[in-house]
């Protein structure tokens, strides 16, 4: 039945770039180091070859912050790669002084495979995998990022881990199927039930949607946020689009907000618990008699990666937002005529 799932979803929910934005060489200058030479080097990004549960290797980067707070998890839409995404990941690495690792799924960009949901969900595996492992990233640093349908990995991955230390949800569908028809229920074929999966999320939730969203309607980020266990302020861009709410001022301020936010609940938490512990600990020493402690606008430009300095300079002279400079003539084509860029 997952197969068939699968199959269905892979005919209308993934529009892998064709051909694929970036090449991945081996720098021999470098020792070998993996490269992407369509975008600018940078000493502080890593380009790595994961290989996955389900079989296939995805490409992914590593953008590296010296005084990171946190590490995000990008999971980007349907109909982009990772050259695409490349400049805007540098851009919240640098603003949000995180680390940043985005992926492309199975059969995007030079990953191997085909898109399914099933092979999403193996993808994001290998990415969080890499954070821990090798990066030695903790489960309450990282946040969990998911851009529409970017939202199906990240919530079925934050639903299983139970101490992350946030959940973004940018665009988000309800369900693929709820995308086309305002069904009332879940059916077995339908694909990234989020509704079904938002109130198993334990940390915070902030949720991102544009009020004149034309392909995901605004209501499914309603909804989810509705459905959050532990919500956090939402940000609805009023006249924001499907493809475009990070050229607004008020998307990189309201992320920097959301970030220092959980940080320092994050913060206090830990601090709590360890007080806790100490005072447990000093509870049972004393009973024991030992004294000894033990330590413990409106207009939808096309979708843009450029420098968010500059549009935000640019947003100060007008509301809306800056047109896009990026070509993306194969995102936009789909949108127009299938409608179903999430």
């Amino acid at each position: 039945m997952g197969g068939v799932t699968s199959s269905i979803a892979a005919k209308f929910a993934f529009f892998p770039p064709n051909p694929p934005s970036y090449r991945v060489i081996s720098d021999e200058s470098s020792s070998g180091k993996l490269t992407i030479p369509e975008v600018p080097k940078r000493d502080n990004v890593d380009v790595l070859k994961l290989r996955t549960r389900r079989g296939n290797e995805i490409v992914a980067v590593y953008l590296k912050h010296p005084k990171a707070t946190a590490t995000l998890l990008y999971s980007h839409g349907n109909a982009a790669d990772l050259g695409q995404m490349f400049e805007l990941f540098v851009e919240l690495s640098l603003r949000l002084r995180i680390n940043l690792l985005g992926y492309d799924y199975s059969g995007y960009g030079q990953s191997t495979g085909k898109p399914t949901e099933c092979n999403t969900y193996a993808d994001i595996e290998a990415a969080y995998k890499c954070i821990k492992e090798q990066y030695g990233a903790k489960d309450e640093e990282i946040i969990l990022y998911g851009q529409s349908v970017g939202s199906g990995p990240t919530l079925d991955l934050a639903s299983r881990i139970a101490n992350l230390r946030a959940v973004v949800l940018h665009s988000p569908i309800l369900s693929g199927l709820r995308v086309l028809y305002p069904v009332k229920r879940t059916y077995w074929f339908d694909i990234y039930k989020n509704i079904d999966k938002i109130g198993m999320v334990s940390c915070p939730v902030l949720v991102i949607h544009g009020t004149a969203d034309q392909v995901v309607d605004c209501a499914h980020g309603k909804q989810l946020w509705e459905l959050s266990k532990e919500k956090y302020e939402p940000l609805w861009i009023n006249g924001g689009g499907h493809c475009n709410l990070e050229l607004y001022p008020e998307y990189i301020k309201h992320m920097k907000k959301f970030v220092s936010a959980v940080g320092k609940s994050k913060a206090s938490t830990n601090t709590s618990k360890s007080i806790k512990k100490e005072s447990d600990d000093q509870s049972k020493l004393s009973e024991s008699g030992n004294s000894e402690l033990s330590e413990v606008g409106s207009d939808q430009p096309e979708i843009s990666r450029n420098s968010l300095d500059s549009r935000l300079e640019k947003s100060k002279k007008s509301s809306k937002p800056e047109k896009s400079r990026m070509s993306t003539d194969q995102v936009e084509r789909y949108r127009r005529r299938k409608g179903l860029v999430w």
